[in-house]
């Protein structure tokens, strides 16, 4: 099998992990679209509840991001995976049983227990050769993006079919789903590599918050889904005003996002093609300024708020492409998966708090005021990239050195710094695996591979 494509087993495992993924993602996403309408039916509403509801799950899985992450290096990933989902699906029937909003936000908060993204991502790292890895984490990264498209298009269908309480018993239903498709479709695979590209670890943990540019990643990516996070608080009823029946959110949802994809495609085409990446994703995050001040600013007339879906969604999803891939630039070699799993904690932490206290500005100040609330965190976002720096075409290597005795370690780990093309090597004892940070455009690969072939044990 060559080494350029991916194998029977990675495609299966591809597959079905993001298909896991995708349709657990789904059922957090699917109310995002529909709770701002609903939410008035609970006798104990308020614009705070309903935006802590749409936001509770955020504070669970960033509380658990890590710690999961972790475990499932203890108890095995397929344990940790079952068990997140069924706790996504208890939150789920939770929600779907609620008589109040409360009750609702208790059932959100326990779905976002289940926080099982480190677990998958390192089983498909186990289940994938490091060569093929990249591919297989596209793939569900890809997935995850689907879920959100087909969130916001399904998520009013089924809101106007089965209501808010029906939209509960389905994710239920589909974590059912997704617990069946990891038992049934991921390969039994048994090896364990490269831990650190994608599981954290507590000890690099303090010293990677103190990383400038990462730190730069972890804010951005905060700032991006408070925002989402808040926008959704208002964006449902303002389609009301518009004029827009509660059902037919879906048709209006599908073409601005197609349209904001299609607008989204050439700039990440374009700004791969240059090394200016700081141009096109300031370019993104202006982009997001103008959609909320057109949604939130100048009043919901429906081509408004067209312009505004269009502009924000084609912003936000550049950067929601962009920000994992400026990541694994920048972190350091060996690092990837601790500066993940903080990356992952800020990213659902920024929705829980987008929520919370989009939910109180909203009841206080109104959507002026929520917009103004935007507006400033994109405003302090955009500031910070002023000392964001283009970073170099990089890309993450690792290779197992288990068989080789400490002193041929040592040796070939000097030797590979001389490598043209190799910027970083970390040899880490407890993996008995180095990892290389090396540049895409000058990595001398066949040299890296005849020192390995050198220095194997003589048999």
């Amino acid at each position: 099998m060559s080494q350029q494509t991916l194998n029977q087993t990675e495609k299966r495992a591809a597959v079905a992990l993001a298909s896991v993924f995708g349709i657990r993602m789904l059922g957090l996403f699917l109310i995002m679209p529909v709770l701002a309408i609903y939410a008035r039916d609970y006798p104990d509403y308020s614009a705070f509840l309903m935006g802590a509801t749409l936001g509770a799950y955020g504070l669970t899985q960033a509380l658990l991001q890590i710690p999961m992450g972790m475990l499932s290096d203890r108890w095995g990933r397929r344990p940790v995976i079952i068990l997140g989902l069924l706790v996504f699906i208890l939150g789920s029937v939770v929600a779907a049983q609620a008589d109040s909003l409360l009750g609702v936000a208790i059932g959100r908060a326990i779905q976002g227990l289940g926080a099982v993204a480190a677990a998958i991502l390192a089983l498909a790292a186990d289940v994938s050769r490091e060569q093929q890895r990249t591919k297989v984490m596209a793939i569900i990264g890809m997935c995850i993006g689907l879920a959100f498209a087909v969130a916001m298009v399904a998520g009013p269908l089924l809101g106007s079919w089965l209501g808010l309480a029906g939209i509960f018993w389905f994710t239920a239903a589909t974590g059912v789903l997704g617990i069946v498709v990891l038992v049934a479709s991921v390969p039994q695979v048994q090896t364990q590599t490269a831990r650190r590209d994608a599981l954290p670890v507590a000890s690099e943990l303090r010293s990677l918050l103190k990383h400038g540019q990462l730190w730069q990643l972890n804010v951005g990516v905060f700032v991006l889904h408070a925002v989402l996070t808040a926008w959704f608080i208002t964006l449902p009823t303002q389609l009301q005003q518009a004029g827009f029946e509660p059902a037919t959110h879906a048709w209006f949802y599908l073409p601005t996002l197609v349209a904001s994809i299609a607008v989204m495609v050439p700039m990440i085409i374009r700004s791969s093609r240059t090394d200016n990446q700081v141009f096109w994703f300031r370019l993104a995050l202006l982009m997001l300024c103008i959609g909320v001040a057109l949604a939130d600013m100048l009043g919901a007339s429906a081509v408004v708020l067209v312009a505004a879906l269009v502009i924000f969604f084609a912003g936000f999803n550049y950067l929601e492409a962009s920000l994992p891939s400026l990541l694994t630039r920048i972190a350091p070699a060996g690092s990837k998966g601790s500066a993940s799993g903080l990356y992952a904690t800020s990213q659902f932490l920024g929705a829980f708090i987008g929520g919370s206290t989009g939910g109180w500005v909203l009841q206080t100040y109104q959507s002026t005021g929520l917009g103004i609330l935007s507006l400033t965190l994109l405003g302090c976002w955009l500031v910070l990239t002023l000392w964001m720096k283009n970073p170099k075409a990089v890309t993450n290597v690792a290779l197992n050195l288990g068989h080789l005795a400490e002193t041929q370690r040592s040796e070939l780990n000097q030797r590979l710094l001389q490598v043209t093309g190799v910027e970083e090597v970390r040899y880490a004892s407890d993996d008995q695996i180095s990892y290389l940070k090396v540049d895409k455009k000058q990595y001398d690969e066949e040299t890296v591979q005849g020192l390995l072939q050198a220095h194997e044990p003589a048999k």
